[in-house]
């Protein structure tokens, strides 16, 4: 039998921290936590967040006030992100006018050059452009893995999140968002 060269040795632990990162980016599976869920959670301030939209200006949830937020967290690498993106689109097409905005917050550190193209590719026309390309919107929500998405009333409380994909468009879903949101957008708001 031949010996393991260093390369070799050097791409088997390469693969297994790999592997542990990827187990790792997905607690919400142990221990009877709720994965794929809609939590509501006791109303609480929405930590302060920050991102970017595709020319680099930044933004934070103060800039959508008295608006209702979807805030999703996602990148292009990852599958259930990916597949839940259309239903996303769809979302903030049939609330758009209820003044709930989806905000779908790309950690992907190409940012636009990779985002954009994705979009164009699958039709995604609603959503703006919006990048997290260093995660600081991720920690600062806590996210643990990715998708994560967390809802925010008009009121900029965090009333409810959920870890893993979801069919948003479903309207359950649709109902659950609006009522968290706490109903229909005030007289006279300005859509963004």
């Amino acid at each position: 039998m031949a010996a393991l060269s260093p390369l070799s040795t050097t791409r088997r632990r390469a693969l297994a921290a790999a592997g542990a990162t990827l187990a790792a980016s997905f607690p919400a599976r142990q221990a009877g936590a709720q994965v794929g869920k809609l939590v509501e959670v006791p109303p609480k301030p929405a930590p302060a967040f920050a991102f970017t939209d595709a020319e680099g200006k930044e933004h934070g949830a103060a800039d959508f006030a008295g608006q209702g937020l979807v805030v999703n967290l996602w990148a292009t690498w990852c599958p259930p992100c990916v597949a839940e993106m259309p239903a996303l689109d769809r979302m903030q097409a049939a609330l758009a006018e209820e003044g709930v905005r989806v905000l779908a917050l790309s950690s992907d550190r190409e940012g636009r050059v990779k985002v954009e193209p994705f979009y164009r590719d699958r039709g995604i026309r609603r959503l703006g452009l919006w990048l997290d390309p260093r995660g600081a919107a991720q920690r600062a929500l806590g996210a643990r893995a990715l998708p994560t998405t967390v809802i925010i009333d008009r009121k900029g409380l965090e009333r409810a999140r959920l870890e893993g994909p979801a069919e948003w468009d479903k309207p359950e879903m649709l109902a659950a968002v609006r009522r968290l949101v706490d109903g229909p957008a005030p007289p006279g708001l300005k859509q963004a």
